[in-house]
Formats: structure tokens, sequence, C-alpha cells
């Protein structure tokens, strides 16, 4: 199978980090979070990955070369404009079987051979791997109808939701729908699929997922994986 790891982003809710260093070059203990990915997708049995480049390029063609230092064949697709999370795909060549797409900085223990595994026995055209989040609202809420009669008084509920990881599995005729040099990201690519009627399914994971995106979100990444070293790099 093969990999696309999404790492073209300016990573602005980074900042001023991002202003030098691409967002998936940041690093974590030794290594940077596009070095994690990678091992790790080696790990899950992928041999060829294509990184989707833009923002300083250049730094993560120079740290990451052809890949052989991760036990992969790492090939390149540059963008010279933004085109979304989902309009780089078209940019690459001889995806002609199922595809993982991910963000460049998710950092998660999901077991990806049995989310393909999964993804081929429900014969879905697209699935995404998903976590569970709650949020607490710390107000009574009030509901009521037309009359403003009180319905209902809620103390301080908890709603929970599944939002999306950061990891698609995508079959071939979903990359097709993609024409080159459009600006397309996945949730809007996902939306047409189910509004076409096609299956789109969620794969429910509650292990270990953090979406390296802001300040604290890092920091936390950052203490937390010299104790998850061991269970995030396999091997």
């Amino acid at each position: 199978m093969k990999a696309v790891i999404l790492a073209g982003g300016k990573g602005r809710r980074l900042r001023p980090y991002t202003t030098v260093l691409p967002k998936p070059l940041m690093p974590l203990g030794e290594m940077p979070i596009v070095e994690v990915v990678l091992r790790q997708l080696a790990a899950n049995g992928f041999r060829e990955v294509t990184l989707a480049v833009g923002y300083l390029a250049e730094l993560m063609m120079a740290y990451c070369g052809d890949g052989s230092k991760f036990g992969l064949r790492l090939r390149y697709s540059r963008e010279e404009e933004p085109l979304g999370t989902a309009g780089p795909l078209a940019l690459i060549e001889g995806l002609t079987d199922t595809t993982l797409v991910m963000n460049g900085d998710v950092l998660t223990t999901l077991d990806m051979r049995a989310m393909v595994a999964r993804h081929r026995t429900s014969g879905a055209v697209a699935t995404i791997a998903t976590h569970r989040r709650q949020h607490q609202i710390n107000y009574g809420i009030i509901e009521s109808d037309g009359a403003n009669r009180v319905t209902a008084y809620i103390e301080k509920p908890t709603h929970h939701y599944q939002v999306s990881m950061g990891l698609y599995l995508l079959e071939p005729a979903v990359l097709a729908r993609i024409a080159p040099g459009e600006y397309l990201d996945l949730p809007d690519l996902v939306r047409q699929l189910m509004a076409d009627g096609q299956p789109v399914m969620a794969y429910p994971f509650d292990g270990y997922w953090r979406d390296i995106g802001r300040h604290d979100d890092y920091e936390q990444a950052v203490e937390e994986f010299e104790t998850m070293q061991a269970q995030l790099l396999p091997g």
C-alpha cells in the first residue's frame, strides 16, 4: 500500500516556531514529528510514501531524503500554491490502489493495518479514523418552547462527539474526483461523497491520539513522548 503525508501547510497556530520550521519538523525528544510518522508507516507495512510539501519544502526534503533511513521509498510532490488538504492529491501519480492519507502532525498509536483491513471488508470508498472527545459546558442549559415556557433545565451537561483524527483511507475513484489545480479540503471531499450516496465509514479508535496543531497540544505531546516512545515506535 501507498501513503501520502500532508506536510505543506504553514502551521500558523504554532508560530513563531513554524516561522523557521515546517510543522512536521517540530521536535519530539530527539526526532521530529515526521520521523515518528514515517517510522510508524514502515512498521505498519507501508513501503512507498509521498510527502506532499509546500511551505519550507527544502527543509523537509533535506531532512527526510530518499526515505531509506526509515525503511521506505520516499517521493515528494510539491504544490506551488496552497491547494487545501485534498487538492495536493491530484498532483501525485500512481495512486491506483487504496491509499492512506494523513496529516503530518498526528501522533497516535493507531494500528494502521487493522484500519486497512476493516476498510477493505466494509466496501467503503473512504474511511476516516475518529476519536471520542467530550466537552463540558460550565453553565446550566435552559430549553424552552415557542411561548418561552421552560421545558428542560440541564445543569452543566457534558457533550460527547467523534472527531476526525486526520487519517483517511481513500479508494482511487475518490482521488479521481479531484481536479488538478483545484483547491479542495478533505472535509469538502467527504461531503461530496456523502451527497452522492457513496459509502463513507468511520473507524473509531480510543487509544492514544494527539493532533499537534497548537502550542498547548505540542507542549503536552513533548512531555508525553518520553513515556510513550516505546508504544509510538514499536521495535
